[in-house]
């Protein structure tokens, strides 16, 4: 499965930008290859996120989670997600599973 170029350049913003909140992946199965689906906007929050995840389908994304620490030190882990649901279709769960190791290692700097 291909990555498409603008899934790299799209995280590297959001690893050393911070430009979007979140990326939201989808595989093109007609073009089989990884594109960008969804941005999230620097002050969207988590609810937002989950939100533009689709109920029936599979997706690849990644997080840019903000937290303080015990020490009052405020964090941030850039967190991948693959998403697939039990009533997703048997074909896209299989495809989304065996590309996602290939995937991760084209995002370098992935912390979760």
């Amino acid at each position: 499965m291909a990555v498409h170029d603008d899934c790299k350049l799209k995280f590297l913003e959001l690893k050393a930008k911070r430009t979007y909140r979140f990326i939201v992946f989808k595989i093109e199965e007609k073009l089989k290859q990884v594109i960008v689906e969804k941005l999230g906007k620097p002050t969207d929050s988590y609810e937002d996120f989950t939100a533009s995840l689709p109920a029936n389908e599979c997706r690849y994304a990644v997080y840019d989670f903000d937290y303080v620490t015990d020490e009052n030190c405020q964090k941030s882990r850039i967190v991948f997600i693959a998403l697939s649901p039990d009533i997703s279709r048997v074909r896209s769960k299989m495809i989304y599973a065996s590309s996602k190791d290939r995937f991760k290692r084209e995002l370098d700097g992935i912390q979760i």
